[in-house]
Protein backbone atom coordinates (compact mmCIF):
# COMPACT_ATOMS: atom_id res chain seq x y z
CA UNK A 1 0.00 0.00 0.00
CA UNK A 2 2.98 2.25 -0.53
CA UNK A 3 1.50 4.06 -3.52
CA UNK A 4 -1.40 6.52 -3.36
CA UNK A 5 -4.38 5.41 -5.41
CA UNK A 6 -7.71 7.02 -6.23
CA UNK A 7 -10.08 8.54 -3.71
CA UNK A 8 -11.96 5.80 -1.90
CA UNK A 9 -15.30 7.53 -2.54
CA UNK A 10 -14.83 7.14 -6.30
CA UNK A 11 -14.48 3.38 -5.95
CA UNK A 12 -17.31 2.92 -3.44
CA UNK A 13 -19.60 5.02 -5.66
CA UNK A 14 -18.64 2.86 -8.66
CA UNK A 15 -19.50 -0.28 -6.67
CA UNK A 16 -22.86 1.20 -5.64
CA UNK A 17 -23.57 1.87 -9.34
CA UNK A 18 -22.59 -1.60 -10.56
CA UNK A 19 -24.62 -2.29 -13.73
CA UNK A 20 -27.10 -5.17 -13.71
CA UNK A 21 -25.00 -6.99 -16.32
CA UNK A 22 -22.27 -7.41 -13.70
CA UNK A 23 -24.82 -8.61 -11.15
CA UNK A 24 -26.26 -11.27 -13.45
CA UNK A 25 -25.99 -14.99 -12.83
CA UNK A 26 -22.51 -16.40 -13.53
CA UNK A 27 -22.26 -19.39 -15.86
CA UNK A 28 -21.86 -22.61 -13.90
CA UNK A 29 -20.70 -25.84 -15.53
CA UNK A 30 -23.57 -28.20 -16.24
CA UNK A 31 -26.29 -25.59 -15.66
CA UNK A 32 -28.15 -24.44 -18.76
CA UNK A 33 -28.92 -20.73 -18.58
CA UNK A 34 -28.75 -18.68 -21.77
CA UNK A 35 -28.60 -15.44 -19.73
CA UNK A 36 -25.63 -16.52 -17.57
CA UNK A 37 -22.34 -14.64 -17.93
CA UNK A 38 -19.11 -16.41 -18.79
CA UNK A 39 -16.86 -15.15 -16.00
CA UNK A 40 -13.73 -16.53 -17.70
CA UNK A 41 -14.49 -14.41 -20.78
CA UNK A 42 -15.17 -11.36 -18.59
CA UNK A 43 -11.86 -11.82 -16.74
CA UNK A 44 -10.07 -12.18 -20.06
CA UNK A 45 -11.66 -8.92 -21.27
CA UNK A 46 -10.48 -7.11 -18.12
CA UNK A 47 -6.96 -8.45 -18.59
CA UNK A 48 -6.99 -7.26 -22.20
CA UNK A 49 -8.25 -3.86 -21.06
CA UNK A 50 -5.14 -3.65 -18.88
CA UNK A 51 -2.88 -4.72 -21.76
CA UNK A 52 -2.32 -8.25 -20.46
CA UNK A 53 -2.95 -11.56 -22.16
CA UNK A 54 -4.38 -14.50 -20.28
CA UNK A 55 -3.34 -18.05 -21.10
CA UNK A 56 -6.30 -20.42 -21.11
CA UNK A 57 -4.93 -22.26 -18.07
CA UNK A 58 -5.13 -19.12 -15.92
CA UNK A 59 -8.80 -18.67 -16.84
CA UNK A 60 -9.80 -22.21 -15.81
CA UNK A 61 -10.40 -21.04 -12.23
CA UNK A 62 -13.23 -18.85 -13.52
CA UNK A 63 -15.27 -21.72 -14.94
CA UNK A 64 -17.73 -22.54 -12.19
CA UNK A 65 -18.53 -25.87 -10.63
CA UNK A 66 -22.00 -26.82 -9.41
CA UNK A 67 -21.66 -25.57 -5.87
CA UNK A 68 -23.25 -22.60 -4.14
CA UNK A 69 -19.91 -21.27 -2.87
CA UNK A 70 -18.50 -21.27 -6.39
CA UNK A 71 -21.50 -19.32 -7.64
CA UNK A 72 -20.88 -16.65 -4.99
CA UNK A 73 -17.16 -16.50 -5.83
CA UNK A 74 -17.86 -16.07 -9.54
CA UNK A 75 -20.54 -13.44 -8.85
CA UNK A 76 -18.02 -11.47 -6.78
CA UNK A 77 -15.37 -11.87 -9.48
CA UNK A 78 -17.79 -10.18 -11.90
CA UNK A 79 -18.22 -7.26 -9.49
CA UNK A 80 -14.45 -6.93 -9.08
CA UNK A 81 -14.11 -6.94 -12.88
CA UNK A 82 -16.45 -3.93 -12.95
CA UNK A 83 -14.31 -2.20 -10.33
CA UNK A 84 -11.06 -2.96 -12.20
CA UNK A 85 -12.55 -1.48 -15.38
CA UNK A 86 -12.50 1.95 -13.71
CA UNK A 87 -10.41 4.46 -15.68
CA UNK A 88 -7.98 4.93 -12.79
CA UNK A 89 -7.11 1.22 -12.68
CA UNK A 90 -6.87 1.00 -16.47
CA UNK A 91 -4.39 3.89 -16.65
CA UNK A 92 -2.14 2.02 -14.18
CA UNK A 93 -1.68 -0.83 -16.71
CA UNK A 94 -1.59 -3.38 -13.90
CA UNK A 95 0.28 -6.61 -14.51
CA UNK A 96 -1.50 -9.88 -15.16
CA UNK A 97 -0.27 -11.74 -12.03
CA UNK A 98 -1.50 -8.94 -9.76
CA UNK A 99 -4.89 -8.81 -11.48
CA UNK A 100 -5.29 -12.60 -11.36
CA UNK A 101 -4.31 -12.62 -7.67
CA UNK A 102 -7.04 -10.10 -6.87
CA UNK A 103 -9.62 -11.86 -9.03
CA UNK A 104 -8.61 -15.26 -7.69
CA UNK A 105 -7.29 -15.36 -4.13
CA UNK A 106 -8.74 -12.09 -2.80
CA UNK A 107 -12.17 -12.77 -4.30
CA UNK A 108 -12.16 -16.33 -2.91
CA UNK A 109 -11.43 -15.04 0.62
CA UNK A 110 -14.12 -12.35 0.46
CA UNK A 111 -16.73 -14.62 -1.12
CA UNK A 112 -16.25 -17.15 1.68
CA UNK A 113 -17.32 -14.52 4.21
CA UNK A 114 -20.12 -12.53 2.56
CA UNK A 115 -22.69 -12.88 -0.26
CA UNK A 116 -21.35 -11.21 -3.40
CA UNK A 117 -24.11 -8.65 -3.89
CA UNK A 118 -23.56 -7.29 -0.37
CA UNK A 119 -20.36 -5.75 -1.76
CA UNK A 120 -22.51 -3.46 -3.90
CA UNK A 121 -25.44 -2.90 -1.53
CA UNK A 122 -23.88 -2.40 1.91
CA UNK A 123 -21.70 0.71 2.45
CA UNK A 124 -19.24 -1.08 4.77
CA UNK A 125 -18.84 -4.02 2.40
CA UNK A 126 -18.26 -1.60 -0.53
CA UNK A 127 -15.52 0.08 1.49
CA UNK A 128 -14.03 -3.30 2.43
CA UNK A 129 -13.94 -4.48 -1.18
CA UNK A 130 -12.46 -1.23 -2.48
CA UNK A 131 -9.79 -1.19 0.23
CA UNK A 132 -8.83 -4.83 -0.28
CA UNK A 133 -8.54 -4.45 -4.05
CA UNK A 134 -6.37 -1.36 -3.60
CA UNK A 135 -4.21 -3.00 -0.93
CA UNK A 136 -3.67 -6.21 -2.88
CA UNK A 137 -2.52 -4.12 -5.85
CA UNK A 138 -0.14 -2.08 -3.68
CA UNK A 139 -2.23 1.09 -3.37
CA UNK A 140 -4.02 3.00 -0.64
CA UNK A 141 -6.75 5.67 -0.82
CA UNK A 142 -5.26 8.96 -2.03
CA UNK A 143 -6.19 11.01 1.03
CA UNK A 144 -4.84 8.53 3.63
CA UNK A 145 -1.38 7.86 5.01
CA UNK A 146 -0.06 4.32 5.01
CA UNK A 147 -0.81 3.98 8.74
CA UNK A 148 -4.36 5.31 8.32
CA UNK A 149 -5.06 3.01 5.38
CA UNK A 150 -3.67 -0.04 7.22
CA UNK A 151 -5.66 0.71 10.37
CA UNK A 152 -8.90 1.29 8.50
CA UNK A 153 -8.46 -1.85 6.38
CA UNK A 154 -7.84 -4.04 9.42
CA UNK A 155 -10.77 -2.42 11.24
CA UNK A 156 -13.33 -2.93 8.46
CA UNK A 157 -12.23 -6.21 6.92
CA UNK A 158 -12.79 -9.48 8.71
CA UNK A 159 -10.78 -11.37 6.09
CA UNK A 160 -7.90 -8.92 6.40
CA UNK A 161 -7.96 -9.28 10.19
CA UNK A 162 -7.85 -13.06 9.81
CA UNK A 163 -4.97 -12.76 7.33
CA UNK A 164 -3.02 -10.47 9.69
CA UNK A 165 -3.70 -12.74 12.67
CA UNK A 166 -2.52 -15.77 10.70
CA UNK A 167 0.64 -13.93 9.61
CA UNK A 168 1.24 -12.90 13.22
CA UNK A 169 0.68 -16.47 14.44
CA UNK A 170 3.12 -17.83 11.85
CA UNK A 171 5.73 -15.21 12.79
CA UNK A 172 5.37 -16.09 16.47
CA UNK A 173 5.65 -19.80 15.70
CA UNK A 174 8.80 -19.17 13.65
CA UNK A 175 10.28 -17.05 16.47
CA UNK A 176 9.51 -19.84 18.96
CA UNK A 177 11.20 -22.42 16.72
CA UNK A 178 14.28 -20.21 16.43
CA UNK A 179 14.43 -19.70 20.23
CA UNK A 180 14.11 -23.46 20.77
CA UNK A 181 16.83 -24.19 18.20
CA UNK A 182 19.15 -21.62 19.80
CA UNK A 183 18.49 -23.03 23.29
CA UNK A 184 19.17 -26.56 22.04
CA UNK A 185 22.39 -25.46 20.36
CA UNK A 186 23.52 -23.63 23.50
CA UNK A 187 22.78 -26.72 25.60
CA UNK A 188 24.72 -28.94 23.19
CA UNK A 189 27.68 -26.55 23.21
CA UNK A 190 27.58 -26.39 27.00
CA UNK A 191 27.46 -30.20 27.27
CA UNK A 192 30.29 -30.50 24.75
CA UNK A 193 32.38 -27.98 26.69
CA UNK A 194 31.63 -29.78 29.97
CA UNK A 195 32.65 -33.18 28.55
CA UNK A 196 35.97 -31.78 27.30
CA UNK A 197 36.87 -30.46 30.74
Amino acid sequence: MQNPGPLLEILTHRLADTPVEFLAEPRIAGVVNAQAVSVAALVNDILLLHGARAPAASLQGFVGAQVKADRNRLALAMIVCWLLADDWFVTQQLEQPALLQVLGEAVRELAAATPAHQYTQDPERREELARIVLARLGFRPRDESLAQATDRLSAISGSERRRLLEASRLAEQRAREIREALAKKAAEESADKWSRE
